[in-house]
């Protein structure tokens, strides 16, 4: 049987977009019912993107969304959240400002405030990965003393799993050369999605990069899934005890493109419940692919 083709329309939002500009770029695509996995991930390399959401009807939730990169399925993505939900408030298909989401791992609350869009992340799960140390700071080419004096590298999860690396300045994290293999290797063995490597000598709570090879992510402009886990890290590691985190990314990237990610912990004696992390979405362009059904 000859194989039809279908043009798809793909929206594609530039999240936490920093002061009108930069941001992360994701793919969104709407009434994706009918779409196959197999149909998804065709559609996300012809996007070529690190991530692309993809929308459709939910029987517990507002949405059902799927994530998906070149070349595999994400069980959550914070960019592509935001991307996705900004572009609903913006075309009108949101009711009212308290929204959620269907993942292939869970439910999450979404939050619209003014102009930004906020996911629900859970309470951080840390993993000591102080045995791998000498492996990570090689698959970075850093040196102990790169790294802000008796902080530990940790591995944290609020529903995806990073690697946080805490250096001591902005210079280090600028002029940090991956060793992109290593860094797999070492993923593969945590199943991370990556390395979020940060300072906070900069006039945000934290400058950021994130490494993410494992799912074809050399290297990413703004992670909401990855800044969830930094802003419980400030809390609970660097002992910064407030309730808001600005974190910017994608200052040092080859092609700059600064983000700006907002992350609002929510504190229940004296620890963390959970949090939200969000940012504005901008509408980029459109995009036609034309996929085999």
């Amino acid at each position: 049987m000859d194989s039809s083709k279908k043009v798809i329309n793909v929206q594609i939002l530039n999240a936490f977009a920093e002061n009108g500009k930069g941001g992360n770029p994701a793919g969104v695509v709407l009434n994706a019912d009918e779409l196959s996995d197999k149909n998804k991930l065709e559609i996300s390399k012809k996007v070529g993107l690190s991530e692309t959401a993809f929308v459709s009807k939910s029987k517990t939730e507002d949405f059902k969304l799927d994530f998906f990169t070149p070349n595999k399925q994400i069980a959550h993505c914070g960019h592509a959240t935001v991307a996705t939900f900004s572009y609903l408030k913006q075309i009108g298909a949101l009711k009212n400002d308290s929204s959620s989401k269907e993942t292939i791992d869970g439910k999450r609350k979404i939050e619209i405030i003014g102009d930004l869009a906020f996911m629900e992340q859970l309470a951080p799960k840390y993993t000591d990965v102080s045995h791998k140390e000498s492996i990570i700071l090689k698959s970075l080419r850093l040196k102990k003393t790169d790294l802000i004096p008796n902080t530990p590298i940790q591995l944290v999860n609020t529903g995806n799993s990073f690697v946080l690396v805490p250096v001591k300045s902005t210079e280090v994290l600028k002029n940090i050369i991956p060793d992109f293999d290593l860094i797999k290797e070492v993923s593969d063995e945590f199943d991370l999605i990556g390395y979020y490597v940060f300072s906070t000598d900069t006039e945000y709570d934290a400058t950021s990069r994130m490494f993410g090879p494992r799912y074809g992510i050399l290297e990413e402009s703004g992670t909401g899934m990855a800044a969830g886990p930094l802003g419980c890290y400030l809390f609970d590691i660097l002992k910064i005890k407030k309730k808001s985190f600005s974190i910017q990314q994608g200052k040092y990237m080859k092609e700059p493109s600064p983000s700006l990610i907002i992350v609002k912990l929510r504190i229940d004696d004296k620890k963390i419940k959970d949090l939200m992390a969000g940012g504005k979405g901008i509408l980029n362009r459109q995009l036609r692919i034309e996929i085999n059904i």
